[in-house]
């Protein structure tokens, strides 16, 4: 899944940055407050990691602006500020979670992948679609029980089809969830994905919605 790190401490931020990418995750990382709320805005994030001391613009000021403008972008808090009325203000200002520096990477991957699951109402750990179960912490796949081989792509491209089951998400929509900035994509890069998904969980799994996208169902179709 990607993400959103508003940090403006650079030797932090970048281990944050690569940290989190070992554990599965594309990362985006700004250093200010105005760049936190414009990407927040302009990008299809699966949640924003947000400090509160930013430059320019005050991390605060950044969720208040973003939940005034109906954002319902997950939101983890991550600061140094912990006095209890900074908490209780930034849970109030519309925060999903708020952690206190220093933080262990896996706690925080913990917290960003419940805050995800939660934003799209899946209350379990593991996703179950169909006969795929799929284990975001443990990047696996299962189907009626046997464990598939998928590559880094195809793990978070079947990872964005099944948070959103039965829904209809569009190429430029799922290319948003599997590139970062940096990364070159090649425009069939999500049509050959989707191939080489459909040659290891069977044709019918994932539907090809003519002009739209693609689309995971919950029931298989007959």
């Amino acid at each position: 899944m990607r993400i959103l790190l508003a940090e403006d401490d650079p030797l932090l931020g970048d281990g944050l940055r690569a940290g989190l990418r070992q554990l599965g995750f594309q990362v985006d990382w700004v250093r200010d407050g105005l760049a936190a709320e414009r990407e927040a805005r302009a990008q299809d994030y699966a949640a924003l990691v947000l400090d509160l001391g930013l430059p320019k613009l005050d991390g605060m000021e950044v969720l208040m602006a973003l939940r005034r403008a109906g954002l319902t972008l997950p939101v983890l808090v991550l600061t140094a500020r912990d006095a209890l009325p900074e908490r209780v203000r930034g849970l109030d200002a519309g925060a999903d979670d708020y952690v206190i520096k220093p933080v262990d990477l896996q706690e925080l991957a913990a917290r960003l992948r419940a805050l995800v699951r939660r934003a799209h109402g899946q209350p379990q750990e593991t996703l179950s679609v169909q006969d795929v179960q799929l284990d975001p912490a443990g990047r696996s796949v299962r189907q009626n029980g046997q464990e598939l081989s998928l590559s880094i792509r195809e793990f978070d491209l079947l990872h964005a089809l099944m948070l959103n089951a039965d829904r209809v998400l569009s190429r430029e929509q799922l290319e948003q969830h599997l590139y970062s900035w940096g990364s070159e994509v090649d425009s069939n890069a999500v049509e050959v994905h989707v191939h080489h998904l459909r040659k290891k969980l069977g044709a019918g799994l994932i539907q090809t919605v003519r002009g739209v996208g693609y689309l995971l169902t919950r029931q298989r179709a007959p």
